[in-house]
């Protein structure tokens, strides 16, 4: 069952014995346990049919006595188990899942990783849910940032969410704790601009990794030399490591443009996973960096990884680092 389903679901009061949430983002499943927290009780009912504990507070038998009560002056009886992946022996809840008590709703949080074990997983799908929480691509996620912000009524510029996608990577709680101080000063409708994320959240709309990897694609020397000029004087805001695997994702995609036979406009935005608006950076960057000046490229990701490291490096410092690569690059 899907992420929007499930909300779907509880939102129309359709309850299952057992939602079992597991995975790699654990935004999916704080999301879907906080909404069954809220909603499936009012506030007066909460205070005798609502159990929250913690996977390194509890045991199995502990969670299927909490499971069995049944519910005082409520419909249901609600057991949330969050940090799921804490307990030992998860497995000997199986025989609850066989003979669930029909009144309670057992909510339990795996976080950041799976139960691998195939029985385990069917038992509960027949009787429940089960949630696979995946961690979405970096290229999905200027996507998820626009509807994110159009659910709540703030239209965004395709510029602003790809910049925030850019410096807030891909931890969806990190993103939404941004968003939301975001949303916090901005009057309802607001359309969010790179210039309002700039003022908002700190993120330079003129010198982030996503403009140098635009000044690279056109060879815009004086352009790219400033942006790195300004990471070189704010290390701990762009830490190489960072810088250079942005680099080495921009490029990769460059050399994949290259290697399309069908470089039609939809085509090529689809394999390369990106917004077709952004299509010309690519197209550019294809015609300035062919095969192998691609290779060579990559040589010098690989080469500046191990320096910003220390191999090879006596005293370069990252800034200084940076600024050979780049006119490496260019040159």
């Amino acid at each position: 069952m899907t992420f929007e389903n499930i909300i779907k679901d509880i939102h129309n009061k359709i309850y299952y014995p057992v939602y079992f949430l597991q995975g790699e983002e654990a935004y999916f499943i704080d999301c879907i346990s906080d909404f069954i927290e809220q909603s499936v009780l009012n506030e007066a009912e909460r205070e005798f049919n609502q159990s929250v504990v913690y996977g390194r507070d509890v045991d199995v038998k502990s969670i299927i006595d909490l499971a069995r009560q049944y519910p005082m002056a409520a419909n249901h009886n609600v057991v949330i188990v969050k940090e799921a992946q804490d307990i030992k022996k998860i497995d000997d809840i199986l025989p609850y899942f066989s003979n669930p008590t029909p009144t309670s709703i057992v909510v339990i949080c795996y976080k950041y990783k799976k139960i691998s074990k195939k029985a385990f997983i069917e038992k509960i799908n027949k009787i429940g849910v089960v949630f696979d929480a995946k961690s979405l691509y970096d290229n999905q996620i200027p996507q998820w940032i626009t509807k994110y912000l159009a659910e709540k009524g703030f239209p965004i510029d395709v510029h602003a969410s790809t910049l925030l996608a850019e410096n807030l990577g891909s931890d969806l709680s990190k993103i939404v704790n941004e968003l939301g101080k975001l949303m916090i000063n901005l009057p309802a409708g607001t359309k969010v601009t790179p210039e309002i994320v700039e003022e908002n959240i700190g993120i330079s709309k003129d010198f982030n990794v996503f403009e140098l990897n635009k000044a690279l694609s056109y060879r815009d020397v004086v352009k790219a030399n400033r942006i790195v000029n300004y990471f070189a004087a704010n290390p701990n805001d762009h830490p190489m490591v960072l810088v250079i695997g942005q680099l080495n994702a921009h490029f990769t995609k460059i050399l994949l443009y290259n290697s399309l036979k069908d470089k039609s406009k939809n085509n090529a935005a689809s394999a390369l996973g990106i917004n077709a608006f952004f299509l010309n950076d690519y197209i550019k960057g294809g015609s300035n960096f062919p095969i192998n000046k691609l290779y060579e490229v990559f040589g010098l990701l690989r080469e500046f990884d191990m320096r910003s490291k220390g191999v090879n490096n006596e005293s370069a410092t990252t800034g200084d680092l940076l600024r050979e690569l780049i006119f490496k690059i260019l040159h």
